[in-house]
C-alpha cells in the first residue's frame, strides 16, 4: 500500500485519507473516489490530496477484517460477528457463558503485522448475551494477502465460547445468633440467573456440621452453593469438615483474590459445591465470580488454576465492608 499526497488528478480509485469538503458535500474519510468526486475536489480547488493506493497483493481494510473473525471463531456456533465498518469486526456473544481463549496464538494474531490487531477480554471472562469478547482492528486501509492469510492460520479457532452446562443450584445458608440471616440470597440468585442458572432450594441450617452435613447430603441439583453464617477460617472448619461428613471432598480452601480469600471448592456425588465467603452477599465483582461462572460453565477448575487467580485478584473494595488495607 502507498500512503502520501498525489495530484488530485491522479487520485480516481484511490482512498481518500482524511475528509474532505467539495462543492457536493463532505467527503468521508476511507472512501473511494471515483471521477465525479475527483471532479468535484477540483473544482474546489483542491490541488492535490492524501490518499492510500492498494497494491494488488493487498486485501481491503473491511474484507480483511471479516476474515480473520471467521477464521478466529471458525464456525463456533455461541459467537458472532458484526458487520465490518472501517476495518473494524467485533466478536459477540450469543449466550451467556465464559470466553475461552488460546492466548499463545492470538499473541501470534498480533505478532504477524503492526496493521493487523486484535483485543479480548481476559480469558474465561463471564460474557453476557450481546457482550464483546474481541475486537479486531485493521488500522491500514488494507492488508498484504500474504499477512493476513498467516493471520488468519496461527489464529484459526483461537476464540471459543463454554455455555452454562448446570442448570440448578441449592443455596445452603448457616445460621448463628445474631448473624446476617439470609442476607445476600438475592445477589447469588441474581448470580446464577446471568447464568440460566435457577436457584431451586434456599435451605437454612444451624452453624453446625452435623446439621450443615445432613443438609448438604439432600441437595438434588446439579450445584451445591454453602454460604456459613459465620466465616470459614480454616479448611477443618464447619463447612468443609461438613462436607467431608456427608462423604465428600474437599480440593482447594483459600484463593488469593481479594475480595474471596475464604471460598472452598470440593464435590460431592460427582456434583460441585463451592463453599462462598461472605463478600458473595454483595453483588460487587469479586473472587466468587471467576469460580462459579466456570464451574458452571464445564469449565475445570483445579487448585492450580485458583493458585493461578492471585496475579490480577486485587479487585475494587466492596462498600459493606471497611478499607482494611490502609491506614
Amino acid at each position: 500500500m502507498k500512503f502520501g499526497k498525489v495530484p488530485t488528478a491522479d487520485a480516481q480509485g484511490a482512498l481518500l485519507a482524511h475528509s474532505a469538503t467539495a462543492p457536493s458535500g463532505r467527503l468521508r474519510k476511507g472512501l473511494r473516489l471515483e471521477a465525479h468526486h475527483v471532479a468535484d475536489l477540483i473544482a474546489a480547488g483542491v490541488t492535490d490530496i492524501t490518499v492510500a493506493q492498494l497494491a494488488d497483493t493487498d486485501v481491503d481494510e473491511n474484507t480483511a477484517a471479516a476474515a480473520l473473525a471467521q477464521a478466529l471463531i471458525l464456525d463456533h456456533p455461541d459467537l458472532t460477528t458484526s458487520k465490518a465498518f472501517t476495518g473494524r469486526v467485533n466478536l459477540l456473544a450469543r449466550e451467556p457463558g465464559v470466553a475461552v481463549l488460546d492466548v499463545p496464538a492470538l499473541e501470534a494474531v498480533n505478532a504477524v503485522h503492526p496493521m493487523i490487531t486484535l483485543a479480548t477480554v481476559a480469558p474465561y471472562q463471564q460474557m453476557a448475551a450481546g457482550g464483546m469478547v474481541a475486537t479486531i482492528k485493521i488500522i491500514s486501509y488494507g492488508v498484504d494477502q500474504d499477512d493476513l492469510s498467516l493471520a488468519c492460520s496461527v489464529g484459526q479457532g483461537a476464540i471459543r465460547m463454554m455455555i452454562p452446562q448446570l442448570t440448578d443450584a441449592t443455596l445452603i445458608i448457616t445460621e448463628i445468633d445474631g448473624g446476617a440471616g439470609d442476607k445476600g440470597k438475592a445477589a447469588i440468585a441474581n448470580r446464577l440467573a446471568a447464568l440460566n442458572v435457577t436457584m431451586k432450594d434456599v435451605v437454612m441450617v444451624r452453624h453446625e456440621t452435623k446439621a450443615l452435613s445432613d443438609a448438604i447430603a439432600r441437595a438434588d441439583t446439579a450445584l451445591t452453593l454453602i454460604l456459613t453464617g459465620s466465616a470459614t477460617s480454616d479448611i477443618d472448619d464447619v463447612a468443609p469438615q461438613a462436607l467431608r461428613d456427608a462423604g465428600g471432598q474437599v480440593a482447594r480452601f483459600g484463593m488469593p483474590v481479594d475480595p474471596g480469600n475464604l471460598l472452598f471448592l470440593g464435590s460431592f456425588a460427582g456434583r460441585p459445591v463451592i463453599g462462598l465467603p461472605g463478600c458473595a452477599r454483595s453483588p460487587a465483582l469479586n473472587g466468587v465470580d471467576w469460580v462459579l461462572s466456570r464451574i458452571i460453565c464445564g469449565v475445570e477448575v483445579t487448585p492450580q488454576d485458583i493458585a493461578a487467580m492471585g496475579v490480577g485478584g486485587l479487585l475494587k473494595e466492596i462498600a459493606t465492608r471497611p478499607q482494611p488495607r490502609r491506614g
